[in-house]
């Protein structure tokens, strides 16, 4: 094993380490996940709602200049929908031809800070909009880093940043006969995300 590929290992590590660290919160906060739902207690509940600042309020205290820069940020729902629905379909055309397993897109797209008590109207579209957004951008990182698994999965000679997570399964920067002998082998090389397709 490569440097770089232990280093991309504890990466992983680290990541797994996270989720499970943001779990230990749940109880702290009084909040549990059921069926993908997030519950609060009553107690808590009535709390957060005591912190909702008034629609008015929180427009009135944003500026003048951020009011004037809204039309722009929702102009870019525009092509993330095009480009959610164009991902959509070649993976849906694509992936089955390459032997490529699907991204769920549900896996990348989490909308529940809606359910928040404390945040008012325009702050739960901000965030579904936000969590659209990004979730997207997730979604499509993964379909293009399997796409690129297939058919390039040469490592860069500079650094990237970040690298995804199908980096790892790519040949090193120049190591040519590794690329040839191997390509086949890599472009099968799914078996860490095929679980996942029966969740």
């Amino acid at each position: 094993m490569s440097r770089v590929d232990d280093i991309l290992n504890r990466i992983d590590a680290l990541e797994k380490e996270l989720r499970d660290e943001l779990r230990t919160i749940e109880p702290r906060l009084r909040y549990t996940i059921h069926d993908k739902k997030v519950r609060f207690n009553a107690e808590v509940k009535k709390r957060q709602k005591l912190l909702v600042k008034r629609w008015f309020n929180y427009v009135y205290d944003s500026g003048f200049m951020i009011v004037l820069t809204i039309p722009l940020i929702w102009s870019a729902l525009i092509p993330m929908l095009i480009l959610d629905a164009a991902i959509g379909l070649f993976q849906l055309i694509c992936f089955p031809v390459y032997g490529i397993p699907f991204v769920k897109r549900r896996e990348y797209i989490v909308f529940d800070r809606h359910s928040l008590p404390y945040l008012n109207v325009i702050e739960k579209v901000n965030c579904t909009y936000c969590a659209y957004f990004n979730g997207i951008m997730g979604y499509v990182r993964e379909v293009a880093a399997r796409t690129e698994q297939y058919w390039c999965p040469i490592r860069h000679a500079r650094p990237v940043k970040p690298t995804h997570s199908r980096y790892r399964q790519f040949f090193p920067y120049g190591d040519a006969e590794a690329y040839r002998t191997g390509l086949n082998e890599v472009r099968k090389r799914f078996d860490d995300v095929r679980p996942h397709e029966k969740d």
